[in-house]
């Protein structure tokens, strides 16, 4: 009797254990299948992380979007926006540019918003309307584009001249101005030459750590010309810039040969002549 008693309560022991492991399984099953239709799930929407963005007009506006089809039905979807004038706009799915987009019953699409702003907009907070339009719903998200300014560099001289005349082997100073010819500050401004093979220059100063909006930096560009350069004219090229913008100012460099070169050269071609005349004198009488 004791031993069938054991063996009763032996059994529903393992009874039990087994409804609480196939309950676990069960809800882990369940859990499971949740987490992968759930990112599907829901009503139609067109979303993005950000729908406020700021920068200036040199720069791209972008934004991540997100494109949702809940309806019941594949739908082709078309992207269109109001923009102010000039202003242009660029959607792109995996990296190729779009007008449109193919979707599935609920399914999800990412969508990448590029939106160029002419230099001369004005700085303010812009509203942009961005539709999706299927033949079934129109989808809307309104994004704000805040225009803070421009990024805007001049480089030239203070006369405007871009000609300059050098001896050759001798160092020549050039004055430039680096103007902030936009509305908003330039920092960390580096400066730069593109010369002839062997030619050589520094600036002072080398950097402008900021230059305010409307404001001017001088600059001296020492060049250096090898001996022995050939007269003639060469191109030198000077560079202003920094992550935000940059200008340049293409130079004639005119080379002159020196004084005592030419010189030389005169005392060559007489001292050739001499030593003609001498064998002409010696040879010719024979």
């Amino acid at each position: 009797m004791f031993t069938k008693s054991l063996f009763t309560r032996v059994r529903n022991r393992r009874f039990v254990i087994v409804l609480a492991l196939a309950a676990f399984f069960n809800g882990q099953s369940g859990l499971l299948q949740a987490r992968q239709t759930s990112p599907t799930s829901g009503p139609s929407a067109f979303t993005a992380r950000l729908v406020n963005i700021e920068a200036a007009t040199s720069e791209v506006f972008r934004y991540s979007t997100t494109l949702r089809n809940g309806t019941s039905q594949a739908g082709l979807y078309e992207l269109q926006a109001v923009l102010p004038e000039g202003w242009m706009i660029t959607y792109r799915v995996e990296g190729s540019q779009v007008t449109s987009v193919s979707m599935d019953a609920g399914k999800v699409q990412d969508i990448s918003i590029e939106i160029n702003v002419p230099a001369g907009t004005k700085p303010d907070k812009y509203k942009i309307p961005v539709k999706a339009v299927s033949g079934v719903e129109s989808l809307l998200l309104n994004l704000e584009a805040v225009v803070k300014g421009t990024y805007s560099l001049e480089l030239t001289t203070p006369t405007g001249r871009l000609t300059d005349e050098v001896t050759s082997g001798s160092r020549k100073e050039i004055h430039l101005l680096v103007k902030n010819t936009g509305s908003l500050p330039l920092k960390e401004l580096e400066l730069s030459s593109q010369l002839p093979a062997n030619w050589e220059c520094t600036f002072e100063p080398a950097r402008v750590q900021q230059l305010d909006a409307g404001k001017t930096a001088d600059i001296t560009a020492r060049v250096q010309v090898p001996d022995k350069t050939i007269a003639g004219d060469y191109a030198a090229t000077f560079s202003a810039r920094n992550t935000n913008s940059n200008a340049q100012a293409a130079f004639r460099m005119v080379v002159n040969t020196s004084l005592l070169s030419g010189w030389a050269g005169v005392l060559v071609i007489l001292l050739a002549a001499g030593l003609v005349y001498y064998l002409v004198r010696k040879y010719g009488r024979r």
